[in-house]
């Protein structure tokens, strides 16, 4: 990959005066790889809000993870912005929109984390099936109690979002004995055969899971795809599992039919807020039955590094094709 990165041709433009700004922690990969080129380069990874604004407009590129929101404010601010690149497989906090407005490209690294993501998942529905997280806060305690749980080979996983991450965690399961259900807005039927999967309705989905997993991308507005209509759907002791987006479920509901012992377990890696802001989220955060990560989910030293590297390419390559002098 360095050898590709190295060839590329970069057409007139004088590297020491296009000013990048990376405002997050990265991989020394893209560091290493965009010093060694000649570009001048700013690592400032705990810069506030506040700071950012001041000295946007100096800055050619900004490069981010997910501290960072590269909203409309901070956009309009980047007056010489030409490059936003997100180090990570989404662009949640980035507005794409008022970047498209302002011709300004921006560039991330889809795919980077799929295995971590989806080995955190698995990790994830097996505490929860196994009622681990009681399990360890009793042995920590210095109490030996032996805890229940239920076994997932034999079971049904339903898969709301069946791309690369769901894709994966659909072969996972399926090698440790599940049956895989499919659900996704576009046709995922050939994919879903092609793994002896299964592509269904939403509705056939959350009525034969008894483990559902959300892999989805939903933008700040739309509305939930699992609230309190789709929790009555659903077996009685479902597991959820969400390692996607948080607002892809109706929190207060969740917090409901876990209380009445519908939901037997939630297992995420998102909140709404994180930390969590509002009443509903702590109590739910707290609940003996929700197992909480903190947002790890691309959080291995393989996916940090893969990620460095695809958003260090695809960086050089839309340099490459805006040529600035």
């Amino acid at each position: 990959m360095a050898e590709t990165i190295n060839s590329v041709k970069y057409n007139s433009i004088n590297r020491e005066n296009l000013r990048i700004l990376i405002t997050d922690p990265i991989d020394n990969y893209m560091l290493d790889t965009l010093k060694s080129n000649g570009f001048n380069v700013t690592y400032l990874p705990d810069i506030k809000r506040e700071e950012l604004l001041k000295v946007i407009e100096n800055y050619h590129v900004i490069v981010v993870r997910s501290r960072t929101k590269v909203d409309k404010e901070i956009i309009e601010r980047g007056k010489n912005l030409k490059i936003i690149a997100r180090a990570g497989i989404g662009l949640d906090n980035i507005d794409t929109d008022e970047a498209d407005k302002r011709n300004i490209k921006v560039v991330y690294a889809p795919g980077a984390s799929t295995d971590s993501a989806a080995e955190l998942t698995i990790g994830l529905m097996i505490a929860a099936a196994r009622n681990m997280y009681t399990s360890m806060s009793l042995a920590k305690s210095g109490i030996f109690k032996k805890v229940s749980g239920v076994e997932l080979s034999g079971k049904t996983i339903g898969i709301i979002g069946f791309g690369r991450i769901g894709t994966k965690v659909a072969l996972v399961a399926k090698a440790i004995g599940m049956n895989v259900l499919a659900y996704d807005v576009v046709d995922v039927r050939k994919r879903a055969e092609e793994i002896g999967a299964r592509a269904v309705t939403l509705d056939e989905l959350l009525a034969n899971s008894d483990v559902i997993s959300l892999h989805v991308t939903v933008g700040k507005d739309a509305k939930p795809i699992l609230n309190r209509q789709e929790f009555e759907k659903m077996k009685n002791n479902v597991i959820i599992v969400n390692t996607s987006r948080a607002v892809a479920i109706d929190g207060p509901a969740l917090l409901e039919y876990v209380k009445k012992g519908k939901v037997l377990a939630y297992a995420t890696d998102v909140l709404w807020n994180e930390p969590p802001k509002d009443e509903w989220e702590w109590e739910l955060l707290k609940h003996e039955r929700v197992i909480v990560t903190t947002h790890i989910g691309a959080q291995t030293k393989e996916a940090q590094y893969r990620v460095a590297v695809i958003t260090t390419q695809n960086l050089l390559n839309a340099i490459n094709e805006i040529g600035v002098k």
